[in-house]
């Protein structure tokens, strides 16, 4: 293409590498990590650029350059994944100078500038930027060259090389924008379906994931969710783009489901509720609520508590801290210091609450200790906000299910709540959910709600359609809500059935005493086992068993026939890790 067979006796080459971030002082001739066999070798850092000098002593042919170049993956420049040099020009005094241009494309503290470039050199550029780096290059011309680093402050990185020769020679490098982007730890809860899926072992278990499973360990579509769907079908309904705050008749039933269609906070219409994007949706629109007319105010979360609750309030830059929730001692509720966390709590902070089933640990507080944390709320003026992702999916019960966040309504205070059916009507892909907010009057509860649409505007624009209807039919219509409640019935009783088989596997396995009652005591998909995060490791290693570090195992998607053989991975992994 161009630049000759050979370059000699002397001449210095520009190379830049890694993206990550440098100091931004320059340290000059460090001793070199990389070795050259035809140049000496000098390294510095300038923003977020770290360069190499190649000071070139010996005629060399360019092959042999573009050769060690490619083989020497620790420059940038050179490609890995088949990208060519951003930019290569020449120019010099025996040139016509035809154009003057300045070189200002890398996001880094120095610039190139580039001048005196032929129309014909701009063609052989346009060239160079398609070939791969070892592309072979010529011209009838033996060129003696060198970097010219140009007018910004590279040269002062490199304040004891030499220039040599008549032709100036400066190589750019495509560096992205995105460069000093990371990358992002894996989910740890999606993580491990991931895992799971890579294991070919026929005794492999997925207990990691909140999900419905048959006795067969099957994704579960719910027979009264069919129906919904086919009478949609015969409706033949459009698809048209729903209101901000979502369908109006999901809204009604979703209110009513729970707090009650006869409940004074229903008749006197002061809920706001919003259609959200199933429960993560509905709390992020919560949160952004309190950042913006609530600044300061902190959320106190359980600990533990569902590992997305903190990743919302954190992108929300809501502050949060942690009330006690968890005894390991017991594997039970440390309700004592639940209390003495939420007095602690400054006044008019959040207290995020688990409506039933808590998850992951699976213990809620009895009647007599949610009357106790309601009278604490109420003399610290704290507001509850509720998240309420398994009503009717824990007891089998929906009255049951919602008799905490119904205690707290009844009783005059103003709340929140987030709701999922992703659990309860097996609707995980449909992202289907509603964030409520019971206000002291109409009036107020209209302007949340009017709020409540401005935030959500920007973030999504409108909630999707098809779940909403799906709820919609089922909850408004008698006879598909008997049936609702029925599977509802089923799907708790599967999972009763197989706690209680576990239970019996390991007090029958175990001889050593323990006390493994706490699983019984625990309610909803999820069991807190109390093991450690290396015991969890060899659950996994081992057994084949794929469940969070935490110790958390979603029971949903245990078999009965697989209760023993969990049983002896639980044994084995308790008595055997430290």
């Amino acid at each position: 293409m161009f630049v000759g067979p050979s370059f000699g006796p002397c001449f210095e080459l520009l190379c830049l590498s890694s993206a990550e971030k440098c100091h931004s002082s320059v340290n000059q001739h460090i001793q070199p990590e990389i070795i050259c066999p035809f140049a000496r070798v000098y390294n510095g850092e300038c923003g977020l650029i770290r360069t190499t000098i190649l000071h070139i002593e010996q005629t060399v042919d360019l092959k042999q350059v573009s050769l060690w170049l490619k083989s020497t993956r620790d420059l940038r420049f050179v490609s890995i994944a088949g990208l060519p040099f951003l930019s290569l020009f020449l120019h010099g005094p025996a040139i016509d100078p035809i154009v003057l241009r300045k070189f200002n494309e890398l996001d880094f503290q120095f610039r190139s500038q580039i001048d005196l470039i032929t129309s014909d050199m701009a063609l052989a550029v346009l060239s160079l930027t398609s070939a791969a780096p070892s592309a072979s290059i010529s011209t009838n011309d033996t060129l003696k060259a060198k970097v010219k680093l140009g007018s910004g402050s590279l040269s002062s990185c490199f304040p004891n090389t030499k220039s040599f020769g008549r032709i100036s020679m400066t190589v750019a490098v495509n560096v992205s924008r995105f460069e000093g982007i990371t990358m992002a730890p894996p989910d740890p809860i999606l993580g491990v379906s991931e895992a799971f899926k890579a294991d070919n072992d026929e005794m492999k278990l997925n207990l990691g994931v909140g999900a419905y499973r048959t006795e067969e360990l099957q994704p579960y579509v719910l027979n009264v969710v069919k129906k919904a769907e086919k009478l949609m079908l015969e409706k033949g309904e459009n698809k048209e783009y729903l209101p901000i705050e979502g369908l109006a008749a999901f809204n009604k039933v979703t209110a009513e489901l729970l707090f009650g269609a006869d409940g004074p906070v229903i008749k006197q219409q002061k809920v706001a509720t919003v259609q959200g994007l199933s429960g993560t949706g509905s709390l992020r629109l919560a949160a952004a609520l309190i950042e913006r007319y609530f600044p300061g105010a902190k959320v106190l979360i359980s600990s533990p508590s569902w590992g997305n609750h903190k990743n919302i309030f954190n992108d929300a830059r809501v502050p949060w801290s942690e009330y006690q929730y968890y005894d390991p001692k017991t594997v039970g509720l440390d309700f004592e210091g639940m209390i003495a966390d939420i007095k602690a709590a400054p006044e008019g902070s959040f207290i995020l609450l688990h409506g039933c089933a808590h998850n992951p640990t699976g213990i809620d507080p009895t009647p007599e200790q949610w009357e106790k944390i309601a009278d604490v709320i109420q003399e610290k003026n704290h507001i509850p906000f509720f998240d309420v992702a398994y009503q009717g999916f824990a007891s089998g019960s929906l009255d049951a299910d919602a008799s905490s966040v119904r205690l707290f309504a009844e009783r005059g205070m103003e709340l929140l709540v987030a709701q999922s059916y992703s659990k309860n009507l097996g609707l995980y892909a449909e992202r289907i959910g509603a964030i409520n907010v019971v206000c002291s009057s109409a009036d107020t509860a209209a302007r949340v709600k009017s709020q409540l649409k401005r935030l959500a505007r920007p973030m999504y624009s409108n909630p999707p359609i098809h779940g909403a209807r799906i709820v919609a039919n089922v909850v408004g219509d008698p006879t598909l809500f008997n049936e609702w409640k029925e599977e509802m019935e089923m799907m708790a009783g599967r999972i009763k059935n197989v706690r209680q088989k576990l239970y019996d596997s390991l007090t029958a396995k175990d001889n050593s005493g323990k006390d493994w009652s706490f699983i019984l005591e625990q309610i909803g998909m999820f069991s807190f086992t109390g093991l450690s995060k290396s015991q969890s490791d060899n659950m996994t290693n081992k057994w084949h068993v794929y469940m969070t570090k935490d110790g958390r195992i979603s029971l949903a998607g245990l078999s009965l026939a697989k209760c023993e053989y969990l049983a002896d991975a639980i044994i084995d992994s308790y008595h055997n890790v430290s």
